[in-house]
């Protein structure tokens, strides 16, 4: 059994007979995606885990996309119909629409075992696990036979708009150069599956042997990395015209660490 979203209103805090639970079936997934509270933030969804899985996109209270301005999300692409429920409940009915789209991409939308969005946010939850991180959606029973915990608790990101999946890297960076500048790092990624656009590593001071690193999320599955392009800015024209290089590029994948 799958649940999208299970409805927070008249269920949430009920006995198990009334409302979806792991003990209904033999795998049991659930994608919150509008577990916000019903008061003040009109929270559809419930937040407690229930199944045997439970993933939580984003955080699982507020999805990406969702914050734009009622005229540009009614009058959106999929029809002035849809666009007009997906203004009254949005976040809502992301749940369904991350599932139809795991159907597409059977290696998207691993879910990190993690206590915490937060956590997950900061990379403490990076990478998947040895047994690997279960997919969101369709192919969630693939992972039926590799849960340990009583209740797992799974978090990810997802992009704004179709297509949704994302794929995650960490991303660690060596700086070389003589002198230390302000401006920011950004990398790009090209692979097997295709190339990322530029993700900032950092911004601020850069000091040359300094490592910096960053989690990314990308909109492919890049695949077997080929090469990496580095690029570096600084804010302001500076008359020493200083340079800095990678001394090394580190490139992480979430899925196989």
């Amino acid at each position: 059994l799958s649940g999208l979203d299970p409805a927070q209103p008249y269920f949430q805090g009920t006995p198990t007979e009334v409302r979806l639970d792991k003990s209904d079936a033999d795998f049991v997934d659930i994608i919150h995606t509008d577990s916000a509270p019903t008061i003040p933030n009109l929270g559809f969804g419930m937040s407690p885990a229930i199944g045997h899985i439970d993933f939580y996109p984003n955080g699982g209270e507020e999805m990406p996309g969702c914050g734009k301005n009622p005229v540009s999300q009614i009058v959106d692409l999929d029809g002035i119909w849809e666009g007009t429920r997906d203004f009254v409940a949005c976040n809502h009915l992301r749940s369904y629409k991350y599932y139809s789209d795991s159907i597409i991409y059977p290696d998207g939308f691993l879910g990190y075992p993690c206590a915490s969005y937060d956590l997950f946010q900061s990379g403490n939850c990076f990478p998947c696990p040895e047994e690997g991180c279960p997919n969101m959606g369709h192919y969630a029973d693939k992972f039926k036979g590799k849960i340990k915990a009583d209740f797992l608790k799974l978090y990810l990101n997802t992009g704004e708009a179709k297509d949704f999946p994302l794929w995650r890297y960490k991303v660690t960076v060596t700086l070389s150069g003589r002198s230390k500048v302000k401006g920011y790092v950004n990398v790009a990624l090209y692979g097997s599956g295709g190339n990322t656009k530029q993700y900032q590593i950092t911004k601020g001071t850069l000091k040359p042997d300094n490592t910096y690193t960053a989690y990314i999320d990308a909109e492919i599955n890049v695949g077997e990395i080929t090469k990496v392009k580095f690029l570096w800015n600084n804010n302001w024209i500076n008359p020493t015209f200083p340079k800095l290089g990678a001394a090394t590029i580190t490139v992480e994948a979430g899925q196989n660490r």
